[in-house]
């Protein structure tokens, strides 16, 4: 004989799954919402050089980073500790890929090698660029109302005949947005993006 106690438990797991599948196809709605996709572009005013470029060839090996910046979303911290994202949007390539893209544009827009790439044509370059990701986020400012956002990048040019590294550098580059909101946000990133790799085409250049 089937009891009440009975039914009413058979009524209260049919009631956890329902909540259950529902919980699921929700996840899988906002898995699916699609993301506005903001993209950076390399510095329009790098200057290119006058004559011959130099006979080298630059392969810009992919950035390394750590596994919260590894991904396309668009970091903000609200604290030090505490590593959150954007809503609803993301960038057009994750962060290392998206670096490498900029570092190889701006190269090439100054002119000033044979060959820049991400691979060698041949079975290697003569320089190698290898390249840490240390800061690509927006730090929440004290106020909670505005953002900094920072772009910290270690750069080494390595020699590929022997290893050595010819020279480093530290570009870092830091500009407040108005708001947290996603545009001020996204602005500031650009403006920072710019003298970053300004700074760092003007440096490969000057080094090779």
């Amino acid at each position: 004989m089937i009891t009440w106690a009975h039914m009413r438990k058979v009524v209260a797991l049919m009631g956890m799954a329902l909540l259950s599948g529902c919980a699921a196809i929700s996840a899988v709605s906002d898995a699916a919402t699609p993301l506005d996709v903001f993209e950076l572009r390399a510095p329009g005013d790098i200057t290119a050089v006058s004559g011959r470029p130099i006979a080298r060839d630059v392969i810009i090996e992919l950035p390394t980073t750590s596994g919260a910046l590894a991904t396309d979303r668009i970091m903000i911290r609200p604290n030090p500790l505490q590593a959150q994202y954007l809503p609803d949007v993301r960038w057009s390539e994750t962060t290392p890929v998206m670096v490498q893209t900029l570092m190889l544009r701006s190269i090439e827009a100054t002119g000033a090698v044979r060959y820049v790439g991400r691979k060698p044509l041949g079975v290697s370059g003569d320089f190698a660029l290898v390249t840490e990701v240390i800061d690509f986020q927006a730090d929440v400012a004290s106020d909670g109302e505005t953002a900094n956002v920072q772009i910290t990048l270690l750069v080494r040019i390595v020699r590929e005949r022997d290893a050595s590294i010819v020279a480093s550098r530290r570009l870092s580059a830091s500009v407040m947005a108005a708001t947290t909101e996603t545009l001020p946000v996204i602005d500031a990133f650009s403006v920072a993006s710019d003298q970053i790799f300004a700074e760092f085409a003007q440096w490969v250049q000057s080094t090779l």
